[in-house]
């Protein structure tokens, strides 16, 4: 089971830092190719300021993923400092149930909305559907769903995921 659950984990956080990579360096060259272009040329590429908006999105839930696989996550640990050790992990556990039924929750929100802008053929730029742009909402909130799950199956394992 350690096997299986880190071999998850390690492809989860490659192919999240892959993308991480990728996104920020589309981000920097796009952006810095606007500034060229609007500073010494009063043009610059129409959708290049929305795409770059959505590009924000994708960074956030693919960091999120990320800072949830090393617990530097947004997370109030109140319970932990002052109650005994022994209860930690059930304590943890239930935390990452109750994260794991919002992820849910929001997921499924976000796909309806997704699927609502699909239907009303919201166009971004060009002829790119909005909702290609979009999809990171509801497979972001599952991505840290999935990350949830994962730290509830490391502390039934005993296994401790790197903090790289």
């Amino acid at each position: 089971m350690k096997t299986v659950l880190h071999k998850i984990d390690n492809g989860l956080y490659h192919v999240e830092n892959v993308l991480i990579f990728l996104i920020v360096g589309i981000m920097v060259l796009l952006s810095f190719l606007q500034v060229l272009l609007r500073n010494f040329f009063d043009t610059g590429l129409l959708w290049a300021d929305i795409f770059l908006r959505h590009l924000v999105l994708w960074v956030g839930f693919v960091g999120a993923s990320l800072a949830t696989r090393t617990e530097k996550h947004i997370n109030v640990d109140l319970l932990s400092r002052i109650v005994s050790k022994r209860y930690i992990t059930p304590i943890k556990i239930v935390t990452q149930l109750f994260a794991i039924t919002i992820c849910a929750i929001l997921s499924w929100a976000s796909y309806i909305f997704v699927m609502s802008e699909k239907e009303a053929g919201t166009i971004v730029f060009e002829n790119i559907p909005s909702w290609y742009l979009q999809i990171i909402l509801p497979v972001g909130f599952l991505l840290i769903g999935l990350r949830f799950l994962l730290k509830i199956f490391e502390e039934f394992t005993g296994q401790t995921s790197p903090k790289n």
